[in-house]
């Protein structure tokens, strides 16, 4: 199947394919600084052997486990060992807009809210969104706020939501048999019309998993997360 290059990232390579869909090529390029590993940075600083075909293992394990749920993602077929996903094409909200869904207080969320709650505190499936401009330090944004932009319809904010506390509900309890504890998770959404859809892809980098009140780094959470299944 002939494709065309359409887009260079930091961590994946985009493709036009001629059936209209769009061809993600995961790479071991990996986020952060000095040769050290994070997931939240904003640079290429390392590559890992093997972490391509880590994160679209995982990803294309929930994103068949939420078609069987019957929630719509993009994905449509993997190859792993290419390290390609298939995937429907879509607009994403705005010029990216990242979904957080939260079950404790950490991270961010405590530092913004410590003088009103404990760390590591239960939330529930608390959904914030924030958009992706590392010049603006990613800023928060209000539903009233989203809506007044024109980034997205009130109907699309509640369906985003809604998905959001489902999907993570699911891989949350999937983790939690293996004596893994989610604590947040973080999405992408894209649209066509009124019709909404989990995009990007679901891996270790881009969730907070502790076990038995430890944190657990991305790597060595794909490492344990694979050796159980």
């Amino acid at each position: 199947m002939a494709m065309t290059k359409i887009y260079t990232g930091k961590t994946k390579d985009v493709f036009q394919l001629d059936n209209g869909n769009v061809l993600l090529k995961f790479k071991d390029d990996c986020t952060g600084a000095d040769g050290v590993f994070d997931p939240g940075a904003n640079t290429v600083g390392l590559q890992i052997e093997g972490v391509g075909k880590v994160n679209l293992r995982m990803s294309v394990y929930y994103f068949e486990k939420l078609r069987e749920a019957g929630i719509k993602t993009h994905y449509v077929s993997a190859n792993i060992d290419d390290t390609t996903m298939e995937v429907l094409p879509g607009k994403v909200f705005g010029h990216g807009l990242e979904v957080i869904c939260r079950r404790k207080a950490v991270g961010s969320f405590f530092r913004r809210y410590s003088e009103y709650i404990e760390e590591g505190a239960d939330l529930p499936y608390y959904v914030e969104m924030t958009f992706k401009n590392d010049e603006k330090g990613d800023p928060l944004v209000t539903k009233e706020g989203i809506v007044a932009l024109g980034v997205m319809t009130d109907a699309q904010y509640d369906a985003v939501a809604d998905m959001t506390k489902k999907v993570t509900k699911i891989i949350s309890d999937d983790l939690a048999e293996l004596g893994l504890e989610l604590y947040d998770i973080k999405f992408e959404f894209g649209h066509d019309g009124d019709d909404v859809y989990l995009i990007d892809e679901i891996a270790s980098g881009n969730m907070r998993v502790y076990k038995d009140g430890e944190y657990i780094d991305p790597m060595s959470l794909s490492d344990l997360f694979f050796k159980a299944r």
